[in-house]
């Protein structure tokens, strides 16, 4: 019996770990998915097909940093750091205007999801054409190209 009940004290301890543990331990570190649709639930109606990104090519591959997309401005600067929580885009920019974005107030503007999606993804892709529209020839920059037309 003084065996069988360790293994079960064992077995216990661990779980609690586990439980109580988990959210401040390792659990913490979050795995991104290799690709990410981009559909988010602030809108109940797209306009667009969703976006399919591929977050594994980005980090990978083109040599994205985690700054380049992940963001927590204080005092005018990006605090944000890896290993911070990454929070969907919409916790903060949660203005849904869809039409007309570009004619809303300048804070309202950098509150607005499609506008943060469209000058981040945007911005960097058209940078990288202007360095080298050879290597950087088939990047999408047009809504078809990253809303590609519902078969």
């Amino acid at each position: 019996m003084g065996k069988r009940f360790l293994t079960v004290l064992a077995v216990l301890a661990f779980l609690c770990g586990v439980v109580f543990l988990g959210p401040s331990g390792a659990a913490d570190e979050q795995k991104a998915p290799d690709v990410i649709i981009i559909q988010d639930a602030l809108w109940s109606k797209h306009t667009k097909s969703p976006v399919k990104f591929s977050h594994k090519k980005h980090a990978d591959e083109y040599g994205g940093k985690c700054v380049d997309c992940h963001h927590v401005y204080k005092d005018g600067k990006n605090t944000w750091k890896e290993g911070d929580k990454v929070q969907k885009c919409s916790e903060c920019h949660n203005e849904p205007t869809i039409k007309g974005e570009k004619k809303l107030s300048k804070d309202k503007q950098t509150l607005n999801l499609k506008l943060a999606f469209h000058n981040n993804c945007q911005g960097c892709h058209k940078e990288l054409k202007k360095k080298d529209k050879q290597k950087y020839a088939d990047i999408p920059t047009t809504c078809v190209k990253c809303h590609p037309k519902k078969k």
